[in-house]
């Protein structure tokens, strides 16, 4: 059967565990992580640093592959990368010699061998739907570290992905950047209904942002809570402040320390 259903998940993890061998001894990363994810949700990944979180963001963006368990993607398995999966690192790894259209342009290139008019007026859409418009014709090295991961977030939509996997990708902004592309997102997010799988280590952007939020324990990672966050949607930063939010990222915290043993 191919694609999913409306019935669905558009992804699912099934019992996926991950071991790496080192020169000294052998890791186990991931243990038994089962879960899934519904078209149009946006999912947050919480956990202890060396908890696997972007060990299993790779395995789902397909660049590492399971030791065990199975992952599924609209219901088929998935052995290597797909194109419907769009992932945006930390790191923007912007080619500093190609301006920002052309930073966008380049998965296009790479797949096509060229780009046409349509494939530029699209780069220029998406640039003016994360507030670069303006700014084609820049360098990575004329930006700031937020416009830079804004022309990442281009690139990747570029590729019109159906599932987004984005890790850790505000972690070295401040924090005023970062509360103004957490906007971003969600406008995004609502605006094209994607599907939105995020690695952060922040409590309070898990809880904005997320329609779930999922922990995982110490190495090896295994899944211990999946909570639910009943905000409202459309978020705004008004939010930050009710008792409810409160609520949730104590909520969160509490599953945090448990896993930490504090």
């Amino acid at each position: 059967m191919n694609g999913a259903t409306a019935h669905s998940p558009l992804l699912r993890v099934a019992q996926v565990s991950k071991y790496f061998q080192t020169t000294v001894r052998a890791i186990h990363a991931l243990h038994g992580v089962s879960f899934q994810v519904s078209a149009g949700e946006f999912v947050a990944l919480l956990g202890p640093s060396g908890s696997g979180k972007s060990t299993l963001l790779r395995m789902i963006g397909g660049l590492l592959t399971p030791d065990e368990g199975q992952i599924f993607f609209r219901l088929e398995p998935l052995r290597e990368p797909n194109a419907a999966i769009g992932y945006v690192f930390q790191r923007t790894n912007l080619m500093p010699w190609r301006t920002v259209v052309d930073n966008v342009l380049l998965p296009i290139q790479v797949e096509q061998g060229c780009v046409d008019a349509r494939n530029r007026q699209q780069a220029g859409e998406l640039l003016a739907l994360v507030g670069l418009q303006g700014f084609e014709q820049s360098y990575p090295r004329q930006l700031s570290g937020g416009m830079q991961q804004r022309v990442v977030l281009a690139r990747t939509l570029m590729q019109q992905p159906q599932l987004l996997l984005m890790d850790e990708p505000f972690g070295a902004l401040d924090a005023l950047t970062r509360e103004r592309l957490n906007l971003e997102l969600l406008r995004i997010h609502r605006e094209h209904a994607m599907t939105v799988l995020m690695v952060t280590h922040n409590i309070a952007e898990a809880v904005f942002m997320a329609d779930r939020v999922l922990v995982l324990s110490e190495r090896p990672g295994r899944l211990v809570a999946d909570l639910a966050i009943d905000l409202p949607r459309p978020r705004t930063l008004a939010m930050l402040g009710t008792e409810h939010f409160g609520h949730l990222t104590l909520a969160v915290r509490a599953q945090i320390g448990a896993v930490e043993g504090v």
